[in-house]
């Protein structure tokens, strides 16, 4: 699947999808895309867990249980989500933040939560120049 909308991830390049099974994203495109219509900034990809699920409950934001008027299938662990960068923020505050796919979370979640922050989730990252090849 390729992007072509022209929007960037947080790492500078172009925002690659973050799933689609089940299909995320505030327009349910696969991506974090945003745009005017999205109040809550979707733009996070997250690898949801166990945790990170029980935590949004507790907070209201049930995204275990299915919604169909929402085209939303309710989330298992392992999954892969658009979520809003404030919740994901709240969940890395009280030490339950999901893991996050950096190439796939949209560069305006860095007006809520810094880069720094998101590395330390992030399950994207090369282990060293070394597998990087030749680029």
């Amino acid at each position: 699947m390729t992007v072509t909308t022209g929007e960037r991830n947080v790492l500078g390049g172009v925002l690659e999808p973050c799933g689609t099974d089940p299909v995320t994203g505030f327009y349910r495109d696969g991506c974090c895309s945003t745009g005017p219509e999205d109040l809550g900034s979707h733009t996070i990809c997250a690898v949801v867990t166990e945790e990170f699920l029980a935590h949004q409950a507790a907070i209201g934001n049930d995204l275990s249980t299915p919604a169909p008027h929402y085209h939303f299938p309710g989330l298992v662990p392992g999954d892969r989500w658009c979520v809003t960068a404030r919740n994901w923020l709240r969940a890395h505050l009280d030490g339950a933040a999901a893991f996050v796919v950096l190439a796939s979370t949209h560069e305006r979640a860095l007006e809520i939560v810094p880069l720094e922050i998101l590395q330390l989730h992030a399950v994207d990252v090369p282990a060293g120049p070394e597998s990087l090849g030749d680029q």
